[in-house]
């Protein structure tokens, strides 16, 4: 049961039991997630990279992504030593994955060809990117596509930094 907290005295609180009310049960945010969060959630477990990550195994976030974006994502994890691709490939669950078209050529605004195919993602899945890119996070700002670093992210989704 949910309940309000409400003030008795100085420095004391109550609950009281009131009806669960499910407009106030969050919906699950989706978002897409750059390859630079993996890595960096992967050199440093206290990162709000690694924070991203634990909320999306926690299933307080969903994760979107693509058969290119989980290439990329595997092919970098598995390059880089120190870094475990088993670790994180149960989060690219079957319902994440987003089939309809991708065109990664309409972002030839973004500088680097390889940013292109999240930027593509993001928009086509119409969800926020997550990336601590701080190019592609510009490039995007200019595009108008949803994009954050991890730590703004977890602020407005008031999961705290």
């Amino acid at each position: 049961m949910e309940g309000d907290i409400i003030a008795v005295g100085p420095g004391t609180q109550r609950c009281v039991a009131g009806p669960l009310r499910t407009d106030k049960i969050p919906k699950m945010e989706e978002i897409v997630i750059d390859t630079n969060v993996f890595v960096a959630a992967g050199f440093n477990p206290r990162s709000a990279s690694a924070r991203v990550l634990a909320a999306v195994q926690d299933e307080r976030f969903h994760l979107i992504w693509d058969q290119s974006t989980l290439r990329e994502i595997e092919m970098i994890l598995r390059r880089i030593r120190h870094l475990d691709w088993e670790e994180v490939a149960n989060l690219f669950q079957p319902e994440g994955e987003f089939t309809g078209p991708v065109d990664p050529s309409a972002f030839v605004l973004v500088r680097d060809r390889d940013d292109r195919k999240f930027a593509a993602l993001s928009a086509a899945a119409k969800r926020p990117l997550v990336t601590n890119d701080n190019c592609l996070l510009a490039d995007l700002r200019i595009i108008g596509i949803d994009a954050l670093t991890p730590r703004a992210f977890l602020a407005r989704a008031g999961e705290g930094t």
